[in-house]
């Protein structure tokens, strides 16, 4: 930090971890929950507060913001964005958080459920932690680090420009959105109101790294329509269509092509669901690759599978649908390399190993990229996210905070 600061980082992130945002992949609305405003109403009087005259928070759950450039120079606008919603995977309501001062190794045990066990050998990022404070819940929900912590370091980052005017920068936007967990995140974002040239989101897991790519990413949806037959009299009638979709699912890659099978740059096609009766079953699927030739090889192969499946129903009908979702953002990051080595050198000047690398998922940035505003994804310090083991450091979170600060910085330099 270029300046004495203490820090609020922590003090935001225990408050907005509390409030249940959870997003839900089945409702129509814009934002999914309407839960998720009780927090974008927060952070607008909370940047207000601050000094921050026009944020506020608009229909459809999206915060928006701006700081008025220090600099007498003419700096790309840069946007820094986190999402608000927690995972539908895992319980979002009543949040306990837990601090863990001072971590000299070893297992942590949730204390409400003491089944559940953050084990160091299961999460080696552990032995980077000696001596940070470790937030984890009380073992009976999610924390919401993925994304709080994002949108606390965002705030954190707002209260140290405001408060220092001396540091120079360029107009910087603030934009917290809802939904990014069930892929609807930048559905109503609006750019043009938002005005920024280039982007980062604040999504990353551990300290220190930068991500510039994503996978490529598309839902596919298997319809079935079976045969129905009274059960006593159903022999060389029935063709049930829940039994057709277990057999789809049967036939899919066991030792490869699957989440549990797959790390680095391997791609994947993942079953989120199954439900129907006798006559009508649904199969959703998710396809990961990091290459769009990659994702065709797979709905390819997931085709093939229900032609071959079918084969032996014939009276049976099955229709498969393909979504495109998102697409690597390092497509579009490439053609603008500053974006990427800004950040890099932001880390450098908070005290950190730079780390550039790809993420196995997708952020806001993901789609923000293909929308005209390139945007790689910078560490918020969360980690196992989506389950009851999520857990953040402190000191990773000020560093979070540290980097952007820099990176305000260097593009004011830079211009």
């Amino acid at each position: 930090m270029p300046f004495p600061y203490d820090y609020t980082v922590t003090e935001r992130f225990l408050r907005y971890a509390a409030i249940d945002t959870q997003s839900d992949p089945t409702s129509p609305t814009s934002p999914s929950t309407e839960k998720q405003k009780n927090l974008g109403r927060l952070l607008a009087q909370e940047l207000r507060d601050l000094g921050v005259a026009d944020a506020h928070l608009d229909d459809h759950g999206y915060v928006y913001g701006t700081l008025a450039a220090t600099s007498a120079r003419k700096v790309p606008v840069i946007c820094f964005c986190s999402h608000m919603d927690t995972s539908p995977d895992c319980s979002g309501k009543d949040v306990r958080p837990q601090i863990v001062k001072n971590y000299r190794g070893g297992d942590i045990v949730l204390q409400k459920d003491p089944t559940q066990v953050i084990r160091e050998d299961e999460h080696p990022a552990l032995r980077q932690q000696i001596g940070h404070d470790i937030i984890t819940t009380d073992g009976t929900t999610l924390l919401g680090a993925d994304n709080k912590a994002g949108v606390a370091e965002i705030m954190d980052l707002v209260r140290f420009l405001l408060t220092h005017p001396q540091v120079p920068h360029g107009t910087i936007k603030i934009l917290f959105t809802p939904d990014e967990e069930v892929g609807r995140g930048v559905d109503n974002v609006d750019l043009k109101k938002l005005g920024a040239d280039f982007g980062y989101t604040v999504d990353g897991e551990s300290a220190g790294h930068l991500e510039d790519e994503t996978f490529s990413a598309d839902a596919a949806v298997i319809e079935i329509r079976g045969v129905s037959a009274h059960p006593g009299f159903a022999k060389g009638k029935m063709e049930h269509a829940v039994k057709i979709a277990a057999r789809i699912v049967e036939r899919l890659p066991r030792e490869t092509c699957s989440p549990e099978t797959t790390e680095g740059r391997d791609g994947f096609l993942h079953v989120t669901g199954i439900e129907g009766g006798l006559e009508q079953a649904v199969l959703k699927l998710i396809v990961r690759d990091f290459s769009s030739e990659g994702l065709a090889e797979k709905e390819a192969l997931l085709e093939s599978i229900v032609r071959e499946v079918m084969r032996d129903f014939p009276r049976s009908s099955a229709t498969v649908e393909i979504t495109q979702q998102y697409r690597n953002m390092k497509e579009v990051i490439d053609a603008h390399p500053q974006v990427a080595d800004y950040a890099l050198e932001a880390i450098r000047r908070a005290g950190l190993k730079p780390v550039r690398g790809s993420i196995r998922g997708g952020t806001d940035g993901s789609r923000l990229s293909f929308m005209g505003l390139p945007c790689p994804n910078i560490f918020a310090g969360e980690h196992a996210f989506h389950s009851r083991l999520e857990w953040v450091s402190r000191q990773d979170m000020e560093r979070a905070v540290d980097t952007l600060v820099h990176l305000a910085m260097i593009w004011e330099q830079h211009a």
